[in-house]
């Protein structure tokens, strides 16, 4: 017999047991798909996480109070920790280190934000003017923070796009007034729609002069010093000089230096560990389902013994019978495989639908994986089988027929 012959005979007998065989098929789907829209969320979760990274379009190195601190992502909301850091302690890097374009403060707050009868909790990031440029921030209407020495603290405000529509709605914010913290500030500006960048909610966020939120929230020390390096600086020597720096004036290294370079192999690190971690535990499924599919050639050959034994009466060799019983599994695993692949495609496009920022996409490794994966699966589990029905005596085979 020719391998041809081999899958026309294999096709035909699973066709003949078509519930059987569906039931088969199902449980390696089912692992296709987990792998397929796992190793998708993952890998589009590395990309975006990659492209908010890049969207900043330069070098940072962010400067966190203490030495528990493991993440360099924006605060949003305000926590019990110490903070050690002071506006002198970022004017100090900002004129000491070449490579620092600029040493952005960074202080958060929380609180109600009112117009007029409306109010809404916001987080209130106080920063400086540079802040807009190394963020890449857009405007909708008006300015962002004044330029200027930090320690100048006027009473202006600058509303996320969600802020500026719940408080104004159609209504131009320009010049009106809010209050904050019992406060009165001018609005100069509303940003445009931007979404979720590094953790910070910029579309329901308020900016203000690092010195009125610092004031306002009663503090004397920042949440973050942020350094904006020029092109090509080498992170490493930098974090050097801002470690000897902070040293010399707080006699304690009573801080945490995280560069944008070690944020990004970290996070793509765990990432990457993640997704491998989810797909070996839906690969596992693929192994369920062969036991699923080995069970079911047992009970086919010692149903089809008669025809094993008659096949072996008219020639057919040990090796013939073990070939066409591992066809049949091999088809079996494949037919799923692909059905599994389309399936998961689709939900992955579904997903990309309902969530556009993310780029979902499944990888084309994981692809390959996972076919090979269902032939494997097949084949495996389908050699005891094959080998029960290679080993079947024809004489004892078509005793009784």
């Amino acid at each position: 017999m020719i391998a041809l012959d081999f899958l026309r005979m294999a096709g035909q007998s699973l066709l003949q047991n078509r519930r059987r065989s569906a039931l088969s098929l199902l449980g390696v789907v089912i692992g296709v798909v987990a792998v397929t829209s796992l190793t998708a969320i993952g890998e589009g979760a590395l990309r975006y996480v990659n492209d908010q990274f890049a969207s900043l379009g330069s070098s940072i190195i962010v400067i966190a109070p203490g030495r528990n601190e493991t993440t360099g992502g924006m605060p949003v909301g305000i926590g019990g920790m110490p903070n050690d850091l002071t506006l002198e302690d970022a004017r100090h890097l900002g004129r000491r280190i070449s490579a620092v374009r600029e040493a952005i403060p960074v202080s958060a707050s929380s609180g109600k934000l009112r117009h007029g009868g409306r109010n809404r909790q916001v987080p209130m990031i106080g920063t400086v003017a540079a802040f807009e440029r190394m963020q890449r921030l857009e405007l909708a209407s008006g300015s962002f923070l004044p330029a200027g020495d930090m320690s100048r603290g006027a009473s202006v405000v600058v509303l996320g796009h969600k802020v500026a529509q719940e408080l104004f709605g159609r209504e131009n914010a320009l010049g009106q007034t809010v209050r904050f913290s019992g406060s009165r500030m001018r609005v100069i500006g509303v940003l445009a729609e931007r979404g979720t960048q590094l953790g910070l909610q910029i579309d329901e966020s308020v900016f203000a002069p690092v010195s009125t939120v610092m004031r306002l929230a009663n503090k004397s020390s920042l949440t973050r010093v942020m350094l904006d390096l020029a092109p090509r600086s080498d992170q490493k020597r930098v974090i050097e000089q801002v470690k000897r720096l902070l040293i010399e004036r707080h006699d304690e290294e009573d801080f945490t230096c995280i560069s944008q370079d070690a944020i990004m192999a970290s996070l793509s690190s765990i990432l990457r560990i993640l997704t491998l971690a989810v797909a070996g535990i839906a690969a596992i499924s693929l192994a369920v389902a062969g036991i699923g599919i080995m069970n079911v050639m047992l009970v086919a050959v010692s149903e089809r013994t008669d025809e094993v034994g008659l096949m072996k009466a008219v020639g057919a060799s040990r090796r013939q019978i073990l070939v066409l019983f591992l066809c049949e599994s091999a088809l079996l695993s494949i037919a799923g495989g692909a059905l599994g692949l389309g399936l998961g495609t689709a939900l992955v496009a579904f997903g990309r639908s309902l969530y556009p920022a993310i780029d979902l996409a499944t990888p084309t490794w994981a692809i390959a994986a996972v076919l090979g994966l269902s032939l494997g699966t097949g084949i495996l589990f389908g050699v005891l089988p094959a080998w029960r029905a290679a080993r079947l005596d024809p004489v004892d085979a078509l005793r009784g027929h």
